[in-house]
C-alpha cells in the first residue's frame, strides 16, 4: 500500500471533519475499482462499524462496501452480519449511508449476492416497527434495484418486486414500485 493511501486510512478516523472527508473521498475513490491492498485495512474498517462516533460508523460501512469487490477470500460473507448491523444505527443518517451502499456487497460475487439480498428482505420485513420504516424500505428497494442493475439477475427483480407488493400501503407501494420502472 502506497504512503498516501495509508495517510488517507489513517485521516479516516480521525477527529477534524475537513480531513477526515478528504480521506473518506479520496478512499471511495480509490476503492471504486478492486485494489490489492484491500487485507491490509480490512479489520481496521471492521472495528470501526461499531466505533462511539457515529461518522466513523458510516465511514467504515461505505469503505467496507466498497472493499467486497477486492476481496477474494469472501471475508465479507462472516462480516456482513456486522455491516447489517450498521443499518440499525441510533444514528438514522448513519444507518442510511451504510443501507444505501450495501447494494455493491452483493455486487461482489454470488454468494455475496444472496447474502445481501437475504439481509435486505429481513430488514424490510423487521423494520416495520422502526420510526422510519418507510424510508429505510424505500432504501432496501433501491439497493436492490442498484444491484439489479450491476449484475442483471432476474431473482433479484422478482425479490424486489416480491416484497414491494408486501406493502401495505398502497402510496408506499406506489413509491417502491416507481424505483422499478423502465430506465
Amino acid at each position: 500500500m502506497n504512503k498516501t493511501i495509508q495517510t488517507n486510512m489513517n485521516n479516516l478516523w480521525i477527529e477534524d471533519r475537513e480531513l477526515q472527508n478528504k480521506a473518506f473521498f479520496y478512499i471511495i475513490e480509490a476503492t471504486d475499482k478492486p485494489v490489492d491492498w484491500a487485507y491490509e485495512v480490512w479489520d481496521e474498517v471492521v472495528e470501526n462499524l461499531s466505533h462511539k462516533d457515529n461518522h466513523n460508523r458510516a465511514i467504515a460501512a461505505q469503505v467496507l462496501c466498497n472493499l467486497a469487490k477486492s476481496d477474494p477470500k469472501n471475508r465479507i460473507l462472516k462480516d456482513f452480519n456486522a455491516l447489517l448491523a450498521v443499518t440499525r444505527d441510533e444514528r438514522f443518517v448513519t444507518a442510511r449511508h451504510c443501507m444505501q451502499a450495501l447494494w455493491k456487497v452483493g455486487a461482489a460475487g454470488k454468494k455475496q449476492q444472496k447474502l445481501l439480498v437475504d439481509g435486505l428482505e429481513g430488514r424490510f420485513k423487521e423494520c416495520i416497527t422502526e420510526k422510519n420504516c418507510t424510508l429505510i424500505r424505500y432504501d432496501i428497494i433501491q439497493s436492490l434495484r442498484k444491484l439489479y442493475d450491476a449484475v442483471k439477475d432476474e431473482n433479484v427483480k422478482a425479490k424486489a418486486l416480491e416484497l414491494i407488493e408486501t406493502e401495505e400501503d398502497s402510496k408506499y407501494r406506489k413509491k417502491y414500485a416507481s424505483l422499478w420502472r423502465a430506465r
